[in-house]
């Protein structure tokens, strides 16, 4: 048979090429003779910057230093891609994990990402394939700006992959939604979107409503003004690494993610791979491996818990997040027995 493998990272836990692996030999120790397909995914968040080098071996990873959202210098990188373009991600440069817990609502800044795309444009990337989750900032955009703004685009253009629709302000806005993880308090998300608002101002040819704008603390609206494309990122991912052609064949996808509840079918990755199977693989069996369950499973033929593998193998739940790997190979051996 032929088997697609295509999760997320187990965020915190494990990167999506790890878990990929490791449930691909755990079906070849069940089914040695089956074609398997390795496609780690991402949705433009932490990961993005693996998914796109484990899918494409000749890419080269560009080390650079950049500001961190701290202010200080972090070591992070950017990949060149075989076609000339260039993939930055905001989480490597700009994340909320950088700051160790201590969180700056009012300072954190993403200049690092931008510093990172100028370092992209200035080594000749054609064109940018940008993942904006996980950012520490709320600020529209504003830091991003300060380094990139003056720069015409590059000629193939700026894809900004998201998992984010919340417009910039208002109630489902980037403060109110997402604020309270970055440290801005309830009584404070008038204030930050009031600032957000008379940023918006100087550029009236972009509607701060538009879906994404509130992506990553309003980066996804400054990437706008600045001319780029806002993408479903688990979409834009998926059609980078060419996943609908692989697909099309396929006996069994497996997709995957840490946790799996009810936002998993707005927009996360293990959606818009059970939605591409069904239309590029449409026989195919669809089935999910997730650090925790949480939802109906539904729109799945079948699943598996590192959770509750970890509890029946060693009698504690825990183990799944202390060796994912571990158990997401149990994982892979138990459903090729299904199959």
């Amino acid at each position: 048979m032929r088997i697609v493998v295509a999760p997320d990272s187990f965020k915190g836990t494990a990167t999506a090429a790890s878990v990929a692996a490791a449930i691909a030999d755990g079906w070849r120790a069940e089914r040695p003779d089956d074609d398997l397909v390795v496609v780690p995914m991402a949705d433009g968040g932490e990961g993005t910057l693996d998914a796109f080098a484990a899918a494409f071996p000749d890419a080269v990873l560009q080390p650079l230093t950049v500001t961190g959202p701290a202010g200080d210098p972090v070591d992070a990188a950017w990949l060149r891609l075989p076609d000339g373009r260039g993939v930055v991600e905001l989480a490597a440069t700009s994340g909320l994990p950088l700051l160790g817990g201590h969180l700056l609502p009012d300072t954190a800044t993403s200049r690092g990402f931008g510093e990172a795309i100028a370092a992209a444009l200035d080594a000749g990337a054609t064109g940018l394939v940008l993942g904006i989750g996980g950012s520490a900032s709320t600020d529209g955009g504003a830091s991003v700006l300060d380094v990139i703004g003056g720069r015409p685009l590059p000629r193939d253009g700026v894809t900004v992959l998201t998992d984010v629709t919340s417009p910039l302000v208002g109630p489902s806005g980037a403060a109110a939604v997402f604020g309270a993880q970055k440290g801005i308090t309830p009584d404070r998300v008038a204030e930050f979107d009031a600032r957000l608002s008379a940023f918006a101002a100087r550029f009236p040819h972009v509607d701060p409503s538009t879906p994404g704008a509130g992506a990553a603390g309003g980066v996804g609206f400054g990437l706008l003004t600045w001319g780029a494309t806002l993408v479903r990122g688990a979409d834009g991912i998926a059609e980078v690494l060419g996943l609908p052609t692989l697909l099309v064949g396929a006996d069994v996808v497996v997709t995957g993610e840490g946790r799996f509840d009810g936002q998993s079918a707005a927009g996360k990755v293990v959606s818009v791979v059970r939605e591409l199977a069904g239309r590029h693989a449409p026989d195919a069996r669809t089935v999910l491996v997730a650090g925790a369950i949480g939802a109906p499973l539904d729109a799945f033929a079948a699943a598996a818990s590192l959770t509750v593998i970890a509890t029946q193998t060693t009698g504690e739940p825990d183990d799944a997040l202390r060796d994912p790997l571990r158990f997401a190979a149990i994982a892979g051996t138990r459903l090729a027995r299904m199959s």
